[in-house]
């Protein structure tokens, strides 16, 4: 989501305009990446310093509370999908006064741009940009969602491969009241037939449009031609693409994916396989999957700018009890997403205004956006009542500091957090090569961790990682699950560590394994305050009696507070 569609620009990054915001959030703007139709999109970065997109929408659709409503559902959706040919979402507010979310930021320019300065891409790299596409698509539809816009504009050509960005989000915005005022959704020479025509539209619909991508990079032009919209929709939905500049190895694939009938069309995995089959050699996604001169323009995208500083206002604000100037509540996690609860704080336009934190040196960076004050009341209405109980329960101790027979109470866990005391860093304990097999799991507080199975126990067990089979469609879709807790499946890029598993939101219960090769990573955050590192060391055999997964586990025990729960 680092760009959205519209006509290419040379620069990657735009300085901010006078009409533009300073602060969308909490996160401070350092320039525009793109706008489009729904909105316009900006370079931030998150506390950490990692960079993100943030589109902000555009205030029509803001307006209108059936697009909120949808825009908020569909945001929900596109948090569970953690793929590695997509842009996860990071965080988001769809109930501010204009919604926005944010993504990470993904160096690299869209396919339109790409072929725009650069013509059509060599058959390789053609492969590669649809194997990555179709892994993309797997893993949307399989979080419930249909693109509905794929076109080169939403497709990214990064270092190691492709990314497809905004899944879904087009959806918000189809049948709303705006759709018939001059603001087109979807772009018309990259629809389906039964898009264009109004007819249900189904994970069919994007293999209809992968085509068109495909074709659109091999030939350096949409394969419906250019024209008029109701000119190229109506080729769409009545004529046959002119395929004739293809690269012939290319024409038989491409041309089932653009079926006019949905049924007509290949599988995402049988696209993968022709893919594969269609390549003189291995397709390796890596650092040469782009032409020389291709690749060579990505250095620019990598030099980001600084978010521009503004002077503090003359007189700050009185602080609160969760300002940007206070440290949050204990158990407040500040990175995490801002959720779907009553309307947050209204986006910040300009500098000075009422709580905003300042910038410049001697200030705290930029915090990150800020929880809505209802949620806030009942953290601290439960802080509140677990410190009348402290205070109950230790109230023997409370005269001078000292139990009846003169001893003094053990400082342990939370008294040692109460008295300010920050909790020190839990030293990890490493375990290689557990074998989880099928329907068991396993808890992060046993020592050693091992495998556990219960009669029926499936989901509901409560195990911090639990290995469960699931068949769909006649095929394995198998699943590293948790009942007690949350994962996070980290990015190739990322250094897996105590701190990555803590500032990281891209929550899920779920990981497929067909998401996972050989040494990937997800952290294991557990409803009990355990924090674990999960290494991914394969599968077992077709010849082996059972069926199990091989993890090397990498665990903080208490490293933060345990979560309550009702």
């Amino acid at each position: 989501m680092s760009r959205m569609s519209g006509a290419p620009s040379v620069e990657p990054f735009q300085p901010l305009r006078d009409d533009d915001p300073v602060v969308v959030g909490g996160y401070r703007l350092a320039a525009v990446l793109g706008a489009g139709g729904m909105g316009k999109v900006y370079l931030s970065f998150t506390p950490g310093g990692r960079p993100v997109a943030l589109k902000v929408i555009r205030p029509e659709f803001g307006e209108d509370p059936e697009f909120r409503r949808r825009f908020q559902r569909e945001v929900q959706s596109a948090q569970r999908v953690q793929g590695l040919y997509t842009a996860p979402v990071i965080d988001f507010d769809t109930d501010g006064a204009q919604p926005w979310l944010a993504t990470l930021y993904v160096p690299g320019p869209s396919l339109a741009e790409a072929v725009s300065t650069y013509g059509a891409l060599p058959l390789r790299s053609v492969l590669l940009l649809t194997v990555g596409a179709a892994e993309a698509l797997h893993v949307i539809h399989a979080a419930g969602i249909v693109h509905r816009d794929l076109k080169p504009g939403n497709v990214l050509l990064a270092s190691d491969g492709p990314r497809v960005i905004d899944f879904g989000i087009a959806r918000a915005a189809d049948t709303t009241a705006l759709t018939g005022t001059g603001i087109s959704v979807g772009t018309p020479s990259f629809m389906a037939p039964e898009q264009a025509a109004g007819a249900t539209v189904t994970p069919a619909t994007d293999i209809f449009a992968l085509g068109q991508i495909a074709a659109y990079a091999a030939i350096g032009a949409p394969a419906y031609g250019d024209g008029p919209s109701h000119a190229v929709l109506y080729r769409i939905v009545h004529e046959d693409p002119d395929l004739s500049r293809l690269p012939s190895e290319l024409r038989p694939l491409i041309s089932r994916c653009l079926s006019r009938d949905p049924a007509g069309r290949p599988a995402l995995t049988e696209i993968i396989e022709l893919c594969h089959g269609l390549s003189p050699e291995p397709l390796r996604q890596g650092g040469d999957w782009l032409p020389q001169t291709l690749a060579g323009s990505l250095t620019a995208r990598r030099q980001l700018p600084e978010p521009a500083r503004t002077p503090p206002p003359p007189a700050a604000p009185t602080p609160t009890a969760y300002s940007p100037h206070v440290p949050p509540p204990r158990g407040v996690d500040p990175y995490a997403p801002t959720g779907f609860g009553p309307p947050s704080a209204p986006t910040q336009t300009a500098p000075g205004r009422p709580g905003m934190p300042p910038a410049g040196p001697g200030f705290p960076p930029t915090p990150p956006p800020r929880r809505e004050r209802k949620a806030l009341g009942r953290i601290l209405g439960g802080a509140v009542a677990v410190l009348v109980v402290a205070l109950f329960v230790y109230n023997p101790f409370l005269h001078d500091g000292s139990g009846e027979d003169g001893s003094k109470p053990p400082a342990t866990g939370s008294s040692a957090s109460a008295s300010g005391g920050k909790r020190p860093d839990p030293q990890p304990v490493e375990y290689k090569g557990i074998n989880l097999t099928e329907n068991y799991f396993v808890m992060l507080a046993d020592n050693p961790p091992r495998p556990t199975g219960k009669e029926g126990a499936g989901f509901g067990s409560k195990g911090d990682v639990y290995y469960q089979p699931r068949v769909l469609n006649v095929v394995d879709r198998d699943e590293i699950t948790t009942g007690n807790g949350k994962l996070v499946l980290l990015n190739s890029g990322q250094q897996g560590s105590l701190d990555t598993c803590r500032s990281e939101t891209r929550y899920s219960k779920s990981i497929r394994l067909d998401q996972l090769g050989d040494g990937s990573q997800l952290c294991v955050l557990s409803d009990a305050g355990h924090i674990a590192l999960a290494t991914y060391r394969g599968k077992s055999g077709g010849n082996d009696p059972s069926k199990y997964i091989t993890l090397d586990l990498t665990i903080w025990r208490n490293a933060e507070d345990p979560q309550k729960k009702g």
